[in-house]
């Protein structure tokens, strides 16, 4: 079994995203966890409202996901929408730094999910949409909608 073919738990998806961005290039970003935040991922009680990445200085941050409180945590409770730091290399991190910077895009995430037992984040290099862009994807979905059931019925 190659890298690519283990098997993956998804946590949760950024459903918005597709809606609202136009979606580039994608990498996949390990995180710095707690434990509590681990277990509250295992139980998939993640919300990606409102989520970005903050490139700074050679580091990146997820901002504004929120991963809720264990239950069971006890004392030692997480903060649910503290910044947690993202796990690339260093030139990943400055590639897209100078692409966000020249070109006005911005990084979002797309997914969540458990690979090898490790959380990871797929993140994507995204240019928001226009209003009107957003519209004719919907006239195009409802386009192909309407077309497969033409065909379908007949």
């Amino acid at each position: 079994m190659s890298a690519d073919q283990h098997p993956t738990k998804l946590i949760g998806q950024n459903k918005k995203a597709r809606h609202l961005y136009e979606l580039l290039e994608f990498l996949e970003a390990g995180m710095i966890l707690t434990g509590s935040e681990v277990k509250s991922l295992r139980a998939s009680k993640v919300a990606f409202k409102d989520s970005y990445v903050e490139l700074v200085r050679g580091e990146a941050y997820l901002v504004g996901m929120h991963i809720a409180p264990y239950e069971n945590a006890g004392y030692s409770q997480h903060d649910p929408e503290r910044r947690r730091k993202l796990l690339l290399h260093t030139r990943e991190i400055l590639a897209w730094t100078s692409k966000v910077e020249q070109k006005g895009l911005t990084v979002v995430p797309i997914r969540m999910y458990f690979k090898r037992g490790k959380a990871k984040v797929e993140i994507a290099l995204a240019r928001g949409k226009k209003i009107y862009d957003r519209r004719d994807d919907i006239k195009n979905r409802d386009i192909a909608r309407e077309t497969a059931r033409e065909l379908s019925h007949s």
